[in-house]
């Protein structure tokens, strides 16, 4: 069985010998081909043994195998929109074509033909080619038989190759693509104006994270690389500017695991002269379309059921009441932070010294009620030590008016009615910042202090609801993929151990 490099070589000679014979290996382009599935289409009422008399198409895509019978031969290739065979004749191609095909093309290669769309006798869809032409050599043999990687590390290392070679792979991305481009019908039908801001500043608030920081050369400062997307966007509704979405990519120099990566995709919006609960409607009227998006990458019960579940009105709770329910423990809200550390760190979770209050009161939530959030369920009223950024609930004392979006026990979604009195919210940023001797001002225990946006407050901020989706945890919920690594195109990975090259994919496949 040859190895990796001995096919990688095999292919390299072919490839030199066609360039010595005057060929091309790698020409420029392909113009005038059709999608591979339109010739399907055309041919989708032909009886088997017809052709389409006098019309010639030109189509492209990925060699899948190669079988030889005598004077004919038949190549399935492979483009985005799905599947063709070539059925290469003698006959078509003149014996010096038909041989050349043969001593060049490799599965995995990209080639291009053009010919007549046939039924065969056996009645597959065909291009009966009059020419064909190599397009790019693929040096590296597929993943073996077109199984796809299975090493999962590799998948992700190599997502080109797990895209090649795994058409369900793709389906979720165009998938996530779909879903991202409804999002964009939608709030812009709703009135919503798209705009982009910086993704590096002198200060990364507006989450409990810690930052990535870089440094600005000219400036001779260092800079922060977002960790959210909300105080740009607030200081548009300053300037007059009445509802702004973004969608951008945030950065969270953090664990990776099934629901977090260090960089990934939010969506934000903020609405001038509305609440929280305006932006409850807008999220069920936004979600419930988003399921309808989503139905055709999906086997069609699973999307059915997804179109269901995402039926308004959507269940509430509260959070506090959920909280002391689900955990038994009366009063939560009030014991002391070191308490509520003790006992996030007896549920077992991660808890720093310097953790606020409010985030001890998160984790335990985390651990006590998420889980049993399956159905959209909309989570109310969380306690003011847990929103810097949310207004105070205007009739339960100690709240904010806030909500957040769970399925399947992920939260998709984080709303507030936002915080727009200037002295409230420096009092609150000061409030929840750790002592200089905890390290701090910035990471996941508090809101880094961000000066200008409480000037920018000072000039007046009208009320306004506000909203943030993790994009990619959308695609998740509603394309049914358990980790976020699933629906990011280039998660992150570890690197290799090895120096050395990388092994090619298919090595060891015959």
């Amino acid at each position: 069985m040859p190895s990796g490099e001995t096919l990688t070589e095999e292919r390299r000679s072919k490839r030199d010998r066609l360039k010595a014979s005057g060929g091309l290996a790698y020409p420029y382009g392909f113009p005038g081909r059709v999608p591979l599935a339109s010739v399907r289409s055309e041919l989708a009422t032909q009886p088997p043994g017809s052709e389409l008399a006098g019309v010639s198409r030109r189509v492209a895509g990925r060699v899948q195998t190669i079988r030889q019978h005598g004077k004919t031969a038949f190549v399935p290739l492979r483009d985005q929109s799905g599947e063709l065979q070539l059925f290469l004749r003698v006959d078509d191609l003149g014996e010096k074509g038909y041989q050349t095909a043969l001593d060049t093309l490799d599965p995995g290669d990209l080639v291009g033909a053009e010919g007549v769309p046939v039924v065969t006798r056996r009645g597959e869809p065909s291009i009966r080619a009059t020419s064909v032409v190599l397009l790019a050599k693929a040096l590296r043999p597929p993943p073996e038989k077109w199984h796809g990687l299975q090493d999962p590390e590799a998948r992700l290392r190599q997502r080109y190759v797990d895209l090649l070679s795994s058409p369900e792979v793709v389906r979720t991305f165009e998938g996530r693509s779909a879903l991202v481009a409804e999002m964009r019908r939608y709030l812009s039908a709703q009135g919503f104006q798209e705009v982009e801001t910086p993704v590096l500043g002198r200060v990364a608030s507006g989450g409990l994270a810690h930052p990535f920081v870089t440094h600005y050369r000219f400036l001779e400062e260092d800079f922060r690389l977002r960790v959210a997307l909300e105080l740009p966007l607030k200081r548009l509704l300053v300037g007059g500017m009445e509802r702004v979405f973004e969608i951008g990519k945030v950065f969270r120099n953090e664990d990776l695991d099934a629901d977090h990566s260090p960089e990934f995709t939010m969506m934000e919006l903020y609405w001038a002269y509305a609440d929280y609960t305006d932006v409850r409607k807008l999220v069920e009227g936004l979600t419930q379309d988003l399921a309808k998006a989503a139905a055709p990458f999906l086997p069609k019960e699973e999307a059915e059921a997804r179109v269901r579940d995402f039926t308004p009105p959507y269940p509430t709770v509260d959070y506090v009441e959920a909280l002391e329910k689900e955990s038994g423990i009366s009063g939560i809200v009030e014991l002391p932070r070191e308490r509520l550390v003790e006992l996030a760190r007896a549920a077992g979770a991660k808890v720093p010294e310097s953790m606020s209050h409010g985030g001890a009161l998160d984790k335990l939530f985390g651990h006590y009620v998420e889980s049993r959030l399956v159905h959209p369920t909309f989570v109310l009223d969380y306690p003011l030590e847990t929103t810097p950024l949310a207004k105070r609930h205007r009739s339960k004392p100690g709240r904010v008016e806030r909500f957040e979006l769970f399925y399947r026990g992920m939260e998709l979604g984080n709303a507030y009615s936002e915080l727009n009195d200037p002295d409230d919210q420096e009092e609150r940023f000061r409030a929840q910042l750790p002592p200089p001797a905890a390290g701090g001002g910035e990471g996941e225990e508090s809101y880094a202090y961000d000066e200008d946006f409480v000037e920018a407050l000072r000039y007046g901020m009208p009320p306004a609801g506000g909203l943030g989706m993790g994009v990619d945890r959308l695609a998740m919920a509603f394309l049914g993929r358990p980790s976020i690594k699933d629906v990011i195109l280039f998660p992150p990975t570890r690197s290799l151990k090895s120096s050395g090259p990388t092994p090619a994919p298919g090595a060891g496949a015959s």
